[in-house]
C-alpha cells in the first residue's frame, strides 16, 4: 500500500504537469495526451529510456506552455495568435513598449519574471514527470484517476497545438517565397511616366489607431463623426475636396509598420517575415515610383527614436525621424511629440527653398497610440514654435497604470486621443489653400478588440485635395465627403500602390490590370 506522503506527492506532481499544458485557461479538462505521457512514464519507471523521455518531454511541454502565454499576449495586443517563425523579431518591440509604459525598471523586472517564470515552469515539469517515472506502479490509481477526467471531454489539446503550430510556420515558409515570387513579377515596373498627373505635393498621412470602430461603436462614433462632418464643413468652404472609404489592414491591435509596408508594397504583409522580405527585395514602393517620377520623397516618422536603416531602402530620400523634427517640448508617454507639432514641421519641410522638387511624402501620426495619456489639446497653429508650448499638458492627467487600471477609461482615452488626431489633421487640411497638396489620410490598424470593440480589420481612408485630384479616386469605389455609408465595401489596403499609380499616370502608359 502506498503510503500518504506519496501520494501527496504523486497528486501534486499532476496536478502541476495539468496546470501547465492547459494553461492560459486552468479550468479546462486534463487531455489524453497528458495522460498518455504521464502512463509512459510510470511505465518506464527508472530506466535510461524513461530519463531520456522525461528531458524531451520537459522541453516540450514547457515550449508548448510558453506558446500558448504568447498567443494569450499576441491576441491582447494584436489579434492574432503568435507565429514562432514571423514574430520573434517582436520581442525587442514588446520590451522597449514595456519601458516606455511602466518605465525601465518595471520593465527589467516584468523580463526577469518572465524568465524566472519559464525556468520554474521547466523545473517542475522536471519534477512532476521524473516523480511519475520513480513512483512506478504506485502511482497507477492517480493516473487512472487523470484518465477518468480526461475521458469527461476526449481531446489531444498538446498535440493538435503543436501540430497546428508547425502547419503554421511552414505555411509562413511558403508565404515568404510566394512574396518574393510576387516581388520579382511586379507589372508597375513598365511604367514610364509614373504619377505624372500630380502636379503638387503627396501627403499620406497614417493616423496610428484610427478604426472602423470610430464609424460604428456609438460610444466612438457620436464623437468622431461629429468632428469630421464640422471638418467636412470648414474644408468645403475652404474649396477642397472630400472622399472617403474603408480599408482592409493586414494586422489589428498593433504594428503599424505592416500597414505602412502594405501601402507601399501593394502586398499582403501580414508579419514580420514578410516585411523583412519586403525590405530587402527590390520591389519598387510607391515612392520609388514616386521619385522615379521626379519627386522628393520623404518619411516623418516622429516615433523613430533609433536608427532605422530599412528606411533608406523603402524609397525615401529623407527619413526625418523624432530627433530631426525640432520638437524641444516634453514627450506625452511613449509619443515624442504631439501630432500638431509633427504637422507643423511637415509644412517645414515643405517649405525647404532648397529644392525645387515637389514632395511626396509619408507622415506617421502618433498621438492615437497607446497608452493614450496625457492627452493633448489643440492650440492656434502660430503658437506651436518648437513644441515647448506643450510642456503643461504633457505632465497633467493620469499616468499609464492609473489609465490601465480600469477598462472603461482606457477606452475614455483611445476615443478622445483619436479625437484630437482629426481635429489636428482636418485643421492642417483646412490651412492649405494657396496651391494645396493632395493628402491621403488612412488609418494604420484598429485598436486591439478590448479597447475599440471591433474585431474587423478595417479602417478609414479620407482624400483630401484639388477637385480634379479627388475625382479620380471615385473607380477605387470612395464617396464624397468625409464619412462613407455603412455598407461601403473596403478595399484590400494592397491594392492602394496600384490604385494611386493607375489613376494618377498617363493612361497610355499603364499595363493592364
Amino acid at each position: 500500500m502506498t503510503r500518504p506522503a506519496p501520494v501527496i506527492r504523486l497528486l501534486v506532481a499532476l496536478l502541476f504537469q495539468h496546470a501547465v499544458t492547459v494553461l492560459p485557461d486552468l479550468r479546462a479538462l486534463p487531455g489524453l495526451d497528458v495522460v498518455a505521457l504521464a502512463s509512459v512514464m510510470v511505465l518506464c519507471g527508472k530506466s535510461a529510456l524513461g530519463r531520456l523521455l522525461q528531458g524531451l518531454a520537459t522541453a516540450a511541454l514547457t515550449l508548448i506552455a510558453v506558446l500558448r502565454l504568447a498567443d494569450l499576449t499576441m491576441g491582447e495586443s494584436l489579434g492574432r495568435t503568435f507565429n514562432p517563425i514571423a514574430d520573434l523579431p517582436l520581442i525587442d518591440a514588446l520590451i522597449r513598449l514595456l519601458a516606455s509604459t511602466i518605465g525601465v525598471a518595471g520593465a527589467i523586472a516584468a523580463c526577469i519574471a518572465a524568465l524566472l517564470g519559464m525556468a520554474v515552469m521547466m523545473l517542475g515539469l522536471w519534477w512532476s514527470l521524473g516523480t511519475l517515472r520513480r513512483a512506478g506502479t504506485g502511482a497507477v490509481l492517480p493516473v487512472l484517476g487523470l484518465a477518468g477526467l480526461a475521458a469527461i471531454n476526449p481531446a489531444l489539446p498538446n498535440l493538435d497545438f503543436a501540430r497546428d503550430r508547425i502547419q503554421l510556420a511552414a505555411r509562413t515558409v511558403t508565404q515568404l517565397a510566394d512574396f518574393r515570387r510576387q516581388s520579382a513579377e511586379d507589372p508597375m515596373r513598365q511604367l514610364s511616366s509614373p504619377l505624372s498627373l500630380i502636379d503638387r505635393d503627396v501627403l499620406i498621412v497614417f493616423l496610428e489607431s484610427y478604426g472602423r470602430t470610430s464609424f460604428d461603436t456609438p460610444f466612438y462614433a457620436d464623437l468622431h463623426m461629429a468632428t469630421l462632418r464640422q471638418a467636412q464643413t470648414r474644408l468645403s468652404d475652404a474649396g477642397l475636396a472630400m472622399r472617403s472609404g474603408f480599408l482592409t489592414s493586414p494586422t489589428h491591435g498593433g504594428q503599424s509598420w505592416l500597414a505602412h509596408a502594405t501601402f507601399m508594397n501593394g502586398l499582403d504583409i501580414s508579419d514580420q517575415t514578410r516585411y523583412q522580405a519586403s525590405v530587402a527585395s527590390d520591389r519598387w514602393t510607391l515612392f520609388d515610383h514616386a521619385r522615379h517620377a521626379g519627386f522628393r520623397t520623404a518619411a516623418v516618422m516622429p516615433a523613430i527614436t533609433r536608427a532605422w536603416p530599412e528606411g533608406t531602402r523603402m524609397g525615401f530620400d529623407d527619413v526625418l525621424a523624432a530627433d530631426d523634427l525640432g520638437y524641444r517640448g516634453e514627450p506625452y508617454n511613449w509619443v515624442t511629440m504631439p501630432d500638431q507639432f509633427t504637422l507643423a514641421a511637415t509644412d517645414r519641410i515643405r517649405a525647404a527653398v532648397s529644392d525645387p522638387r515637389p514632395l511626396f511624402t509619408q507622415v506617421a501620426l502618433i498621438s492615437s497610440h497607446a497608452p493614450w495619456t496625457p492627452i493633448a489639446r489643440m492650440i492656434p497653429w502660430d503658437q506651436v514654435g518648437d513644441g515647448s508650448v506643450f510642456d503643461a499638458r504633457a505632465t497633467a492627467g493620469r499616468t499609464p497604470r492609473e489609465v490601465w487600471a480600469d477598462r472603461e477609461t482606457v477606452r475614455q482615452h483611445y476615443r478622445d486621443s483619436i479625437d484630437y488626431t482629426l481635429q489636428a489633421v482636418t485643421e492642417y487640411a483646412g490651412r492649405q489653400t494657396q496651391n494645396p497638396p493632395l493628402m491621403i489620410l488612412l488609418g494604420d490598424h484598429q485598436t486591439a478588440s478590448s479597447i475599440g470593440l471591433d474585431e474587423r480589420r478595417q479602417v478609414p481612408i479620407h482624400v483630401v485635395g484639388p477637385p480634379d485630384l479627388v475625382a479620380r479616386t471615385a473607380e477605387w469605389g470612395l464617396v464624397p465627403g468625409l464619412i462613407p455609408p455603412a455598407d461601403a465595401a473596403p478595399i484590400p489596403m494592397e491594392a492602394m500602390r496600384d490604385n494611386l499609380l493607375r489613376s494618377f499616370s498617363a493612361p497610355d502608359h499603364v499595363p493592364p490590370a
